[in-house]
């Protein structure tokens, strides 16, 4: 079997090329990380004290230290999976709005959404912090929090869903309705479960951007990771350390939920090859 390709192979040359440029950048990249070691050790940034509290569990600061850093954690994951979940209800909502919204108030479905996609997230939550209280309606900081995560994330997740449904066959609304559905039936049950598979990676995509944004909650008080971190830092006086620690935690977590995308989209790829085989086979014995 030949395998099909969008460029040419690259020849002898080219091979060369890339493979100095590959290590000239190497050498670029070595030679910075070599620099900002030095530098660093030259400011007294790479000592035991510096980084003792964090990675020494002999160190007395150790376990409090943690302890105040996993609290955050907890709370960032709480605002981050309850703004997940109000997100993808309310997104979902809003794109089955748009879709079947008639011509004489679709313009407020779309206004509310390209209005909300204009608001930069933390502007969403201190106004929600701002605002909803000089209406009488006091909450704890994590619902103002969640609130602007998901007035930004929710419109982001309804265009995600409306692509996804438009870019469906119209036949498979037809057949559907062809059987006697009526048009929630078609949405419920043919639609949107499609629409969901084919766009899942993209939806998933969209769940580290909201995992990322609930750091944004330190400018209302929520003492979330970085919030934490903060505090770790007035009374340690180890902002570098704290912060590349809170960046290694934010990044594995947001690499694990994208191995998760490219992982649920390989099993969608996977089972619809294996069905598309499967309709094969069937098709072959039935003409036997």
């Amino acid at each position: 079997m030949t395998t099909q390709v969008l460029y040419e192979e690259p020849g002898p040359k080219a091979k060369r090329r890339s493979l100095f440029s590959s290590v000239g950048v190497g050498v670029v990249i070595l030679a910075v990380l070599t620099w900002v070691l030095v530098t660093l050790g030259a400011q007294g940034q790479l000592t035991v004290e510096k980084w003792g509290p964090l990675i020494d569990p002999t160190n007395g600061t150790f376990g409090p230290l943690w302890n105040l850093l996993g609290q955050g954690l907890l709370n960032t994951l709480l605002a981050a999976a309850l703004a997940v979940v109000l997100s993808l209800v309310l997104g979902t909502i809003l794109a089955l709005s748009r879709v079947t919204a008639a011509r004489w108030y679709r313009w407020a479905v779309v206004g509310l959404i390209e209005l909300l996609r204009g608001v930069p997230v933390v502007i969403a939550i201190f106004f929600a912090s701002r605002v909803l209280p000089e209406f009488g309606v006091d909450l704890s900081l994590v619902w103002y929090l969640v609130i602007g995560l998901t007035a930004y994330n929710m419109v982001i997740i309804a265009e995600i869903v409306r692509a996804g449904i438009l870019a469906l066959p119209r036949g498979q609304a037809e057949a559907a309705y062809a059987v006697g559905m009526t048009r929630g039936q078609v949405l419920r049950t043919v639609l949107l479960p499609q629409a969901f598979r084919a766009m899942l990676p993209a939806l998933i995509s969209q769940l580290v951007v909201i995992l990322k944004d609930t750091s944004l909650g330190f400018i209302i008080g929520y003492e979330d990771f970085v919030r934490q971190g903060q505090i770790i830092i007035q009374n340690l006086g180890n902002p570098i350390q704290t912060y590349i620690v809170i960046a290694i935690v934010f990044i594995v977590l947001n690499y694990a939920l994208s191995r998760l995308a490219i992982w649920v989209e390989h099993r969608i790829s996977h089972g619809r090859k294996a069905a598309t085989d499967a309709t094969a086979v069937e098709k072959e014995v039935a003409g036997d």
